[in-house]
């Protein structure tokens, strides 16, 4: 996931009424075809609450043309296997996105890591809002990094195996868009049920399903709208073109919620959250709508473009490279969970996006 960065700073928008939001992930127990294969070096761009109550968010997103009926769980994901990494117990390497060859035998290795540690998992794209819209916008799953990482997880009882992610819009590009929470969290639950759809043809054995919540900037392989929607609302869904400049913070996290909502009454999936401290900030802004301290987190800040060594816990041995998370999660929280190390956020190295795991309080 390589993303530009947009330039400009999002003011922090204080939210007030946003007690009825603040449920969600207190106690969360927490489909269309298939991805293809994207070539190497094809990466993502730059940059990833309290859910509605179940019943009006699977009504809601039967509106956008989410699966009707679907009552039953998903396919339960399996848990990971038991840590074996010396340097850092209960922490696994891994890789997201584009493919990056791996071109050692089973059991699979880190590629292009120093110490070649165990592959970890592999996280890649289960959709984008804006090809599901019809506005084009790639997918990128590597077919390759999926089986390798699956077969070190149930062959060998090694990592996490496969998780996906949902390339996420925010309520400025619904079709259906009038301004309202109820209208939001629809919007939200609408793209959970096209996530279930998608991961139904995919092998998924991480538990954690994340929303990429991020300001991709001027990407037109993968999006129309510069900010996903988050911050602006458009003329049209595909359109790109903005109709009015701004966006209250309590509308974001209704479609947050909604997604929330959704996949956890619907499937056996964890949802969390894959962004930034800096972009979450300009999104959610610094009120009750930002706070998320019980929904499991995947950052890519700080992030570095040297390969080696790899971290050992949240920090790059002999850097200043630590992991920072957001929404009131710090790297002591059980919901800091990944890190991005290094190839997101716009810091490139050449290869691609490696990640770490923690399995100690998430599997």
């Amino acid at each position: 996931m390589k993303r530009p960065q947009l330039s400009t700073v999002r003011p922090a928008r204080a939210m007030a009424g946003l007690a009825m939001l603040t449920v969600l992930l207190t106690g969360c127990a927490m489909g269309s075809a298939a991805p293809g294969n994207q070539p190497s070096g094809t990466s993502r761009p730059a940059a990833r609450g309290t859910a509605a109550r179940a019943g009006t968010a699977q009504s809601s997103a039967a509106q956008h043309g989410a699966d009707r009926g679907s009552t039953t769980a998903a396919g339960r994901p399996a848990a990971a296997a038991a840590p074996d990494n010396k340097n850092a117990p209960g922490f696994w390497y891994g890789t997201d996105s584009a493919t990056i060859p791996i071109t050692s035998k089973p059991p699979y290795r880190e590629p292009a890591v120093s110490g070649s540690p165990p592959y970890g998992g592999y996280i890649g794209m289960a959709g984008n809002w804006a090809r599901w819209s019809g506005c084009g916008g790639i997918l990128v799953w590597s077919s390759q990094n999926s089986a390798a990482a699956n077969t070190n997880h149930s062959t060998y009882h090694k990592g996490i195996g496969t998780g996906v992610y949902w390339f996420m819009a925010g309520p400025g590009v619904d079709p259906h868009y009038t301004g309202t929470t109820a209208e939001a969290s629809a919007w939200g639950a609408a793209q959970a049920a096209k996530t279930l759809r998608a991961i139904g043809g995919l092998k998924v054995t991480y538990k954690v399903v994340w929303m990429d919540i991020e300001l991709p900037g001027n990407a037109p392989d993968y999006t129309p709208a510069p900010d996903n929607g988050w911050n602006n609302v458009y003329t049209s869904t595909c359109s790109g073109k903005v109709k009015t400049a701004g966006l209250p913070a309590s509308l974001d996290r209704a479609d947050l919620n909604g997604y929330a909502s959704y996949l956890t009454a619907h499937s056996s999936y964890t949802p969390g959250v894959y962004s930034a401290p800096q972009i979450w900030g300009q999104i959610f802004g610094t009120g009750s709508a930002s706070s998320i301290p019980t929904i499991d987190e995947w950052t890519y800040t700080d992030a570095t473009s040297h390969i080696s060594p790899p971290p050992i816990g949240w920090c790059v041995p002999g850097t200043s490279t630590c992991a920072h998370f957001f929404g009131g999660v710090t790297s002591s929280s059980a919901h800091a969970v990944m890190w991005q190390w290094s190839g997101g956020g716009g810091v490139t190295n050449g290869v691609g996006d490696f990640d770490e795991i923690d399995t100690n309080h998430v599997r």
